[in-house]
């Protein structure tokens, strides 16, 4: 009784083994290609739910059906007019056709592998065939602003970068990148969704280039503000100048008319002291001579029909106490 029991524990475990082997569930995430013996049995499974299989014969192979990212590596690509520069792209796919993608690529690293060729190759070939400035910019608005807000002054656009016009721009490089790889990417099952230019980067000799580009502009712009900036100098200076100058001369001829003004009063008053008493001013104006030329250290020789000694003549001295 004892090995009967034995058996029969064992039989009841290799059923329950059996009938575990012949259901299997699918998630809403997934689907499913049931083979036996490599061939496909029946049309592929997407519906949720549980499902029954032969045991140890069939196989249920499961794929994921929600979208998934690929990011490539950093490629150095060289645009039309032979400037390299780092592309890094990155996109966006899912698994439509499950049968064709396990009889073509198995598996989703070998699908991320063919992925990397034909996203790769297809960048290459339309980033290479394009201006740089295409790649970098997406569209003329910023070039339309500037243009805006300029005046017709060329003295008030100098030193501002000049910008090229662009034809296609980011975005539709983007999208004829992925119009050319998934037209090859159909083939393995797989719907690609969209391809985006995640990072660009100048390699290091075309940065270079660009550093020495900017620094020359801004020392252009640089000098020519320089070069302004002397010109007021020099011109406010001949203004502060020429008021001076101005400044002076109208204090020098004031200076004048008020001294001019001056002698005519005291000639005047000197006049008509004069023509009161002549006498007395020829005196005065004598005396006012005798003051300024004569003092203690003066010796004088005249003759008593000298002019000067007329008011002298005549002067008795003084005996002293």
């Amino acid at each position: 009784m004892k090995g009967l029991n034995i058996l029969f524990a064992v039989f009841v475990l290799a059923l329950l083994l059996v009938a575990s082997g012949a259901m299997y569930t699918v998630d809403e995430t997934e689907q499913v290609v049931v083979t036996q013996f490599g061939m496909l049995i029946g049309e592929p499974i997407t519906k949720a739910g549980l499902y029954f299989k032969i045991p140890l014969i069939q196989t249920a192979n499961y794929f994921d059906k929600r979208l998934m990212q690929w990011d490539g590596d950093p490629n150095q690509i060289p645009t039309s007019e032979k400037r390299f520069i780092w592309v890094e792209t990155t996109a966006r796919w899912r698994i439509v056709d499950p049968l064709k993608f396990m009889q073509s690529v198995r598996t989703e690293a070998s699908a991320q592998t063919r992925l990397d060729d034909i996203i790769d190759a297809s960048t290459r070939d339309i980033i290479s065939s394009h201006r740089l400035v295409e790649v970098i910019r997406n569209s003329n608005r910023i070039l339309e602003e500037a243009k805006a807000e300029l005046s017709d002054d060329p003295e008030e656009q100098f030193g501002k970068t000049e910008l090229e016009t662009i034809e296609y721009g980011r975005d539709k490089l983007s999208e004829k990148i992925w119009e050319r790889a998934r037209q090859s990417i159909t083939a393995y099952g797989i719907e690609l969704l969209d391809v985006r230019l995640k990072r660009i980067n100048y390699v290091e000799e075309v940065r270079q280039k660009v550093y020495e580009r900017m620094i020359s502009e801004r020392k252009r712009a640089a000098e020519k503000y320089r070069s302004e900036g002397q010109g007021e100098k020099a011109e406010i200076e001949g203004l502060m100048q020429k008021e001076l100058n101005q400044i002076q001369s109208e204090a020098y001829k004031t200076a004048q008319e008020i001294q001019g003004e001056a002698d005519a009063k005291a000639i005047k008053i000197y006049a008509d002291a004069y023509n009161r008493d002549p006498e007395f001013y020829s005196f005065v104006k004598t005396l006012e001579t005798y003051r300024s030329t004569i003092n203690t250290s003066t010796t004088l020789m005249l003759s008593t029909e000298n002019d000067f000694y007329e008011y002298l003549n005549g002067i008795k001295a003084t005996p002293l106490n």
